[in-house]
């Protein structure tokens, strides 16, 4: 025990002597940590939310209101919903497509209390409320949920295919509309790409200049306490004697960047991320790591990155 306080104490008063080089490699190492602490939740969020949306890409089809004998209204006309028999005989036609994993059939009363929760949910008037009678403008609607993202194309193909004269027509009169999600999940899976890239890139070039960094400070120090090693090592000390000193003044350096950088982690998450959790589904994610454990994570990087500068920085330039 006397002698790890002893490799502290030397490491410490090490620091103290080359004061410049030890607080760069520490802000470094606190960036270095800072970058990494961002990153993890951000990715662990995107990646659950680019899943998230992938699962829920499908093709919406939106059928046509029928008129009293059960023939379809033209696009924009108010009607009745489709009888239960066309409905079910579409739906029949929709699940025989190759690919189709599942088909959902919402009617015109669910599609109504479906805008009115979304409108409740985002804190905007409830304009359903305001309709006139049982006046229902929204359209019954199937959506096809595919077994994959890539088949997609080939279902809408399937549910629109080329008609006499070339162009695309829907397998049903009953079908008024097809709409599909893929351009929005393209757009989503795109950012969150680029965010990741961005992140990452910049997180390695902070690992890099933390390694140089906390190498060049140990350097600093081994020039420093040149004549020190040499009676060390003449009095018959053993390497790991002499070295332990400048591991220990590079671990310190990590400790302290990550003490530091977790320090202004918990108070943005405090006075940032959690008020805004409750407005931002984005940010209120069950998938990310808890505090605690990223912090356990961060401080073993930032220990991890200064163990391997030191230790490369003794191979290198410590002759014993």
């Amino acid at each position: 025990m006397g002698r790890l306080f002893f490799f502290i104490g030397e490491g410490v008063r090490a620091l103290r002597r080359s004061a410049a080089p030890s607080v760069a490699a520490i802000v470094t190492v606190c960036l270095t940590v800072l970058m990494l602490g961002v990153l993890i939740p951000v990715l662990q969020t995107a990646n659950g939310k680019t899943n998230e949306v992938r699962d829920q890409v499908g093709l919406r089809v939106f059928l046509a209101d029928v008129d009293s004998s059960g023939n379809p209204l033209p696009t924009g006309s108010v009607g009745d919903q489709a009888p239960p028999d066309q409905i079910n005989a579409l739906r029949a036609r929709l699940e025989a497509i190759p690919h189709v994993q599942q088909v959902d059939f919402i009617n015109k009363q669910q599609a109504l209390g479906l805008l009115g929760n979304k409108l409740k949910a985002q804190h905007r008037e409830d304009i359903t409320a305001q309709l006139p009678g049982n006046r229902n403008p929204l359209p019954a609607s199937f959506n096809v949920k595919p077994d994959d993202l890539s088949n997609l194309g080939s279902v809408r193909a399937a549910v629109s295919p080329p008609g006499p004269n070339g162009q695309p027509a829907p397998i049903s009169p009953l079908i008024n509309d097809i709409t599909d999600s893929r351009d929005d999940a393209n757009k989503i899976t795109g950012a969150t790409t680029a965010i990741r890239w961005v992140l990452g890139v910049v997180t390695g070039l902070l690992l890099i200049a933390s390694l140089l960094l906390v190498g060049n400070t140990i350097r600093l120090s081994i020039y420093a306490r040149r004549r020190e090693v040499e009676v060390m090592r003449l009095v018959g000390a053993t390497n790991w004697f002499i070295r332990w000193p400048f591991m220990v003044e590079g671990l310190v350096c990590g400790l302290v960047g990550a003490a530091v950088a977790i320090g202004f982690l918990f108070l943005g998450k405090q006075l940032i991320v959690d008020p805004l959790a409750d407005n931002f589904t984005l940010i209120d994610s069950g998938a990310t790591i808890p505090f605690a454990g990223l912090a356990l994570v961060l401080v073993g990087v930032a220990m991890g990155v200064s163990a391997m500068g030191s230790g490369l920085t003794l191979r290198r330039f410590l002759r014993i």
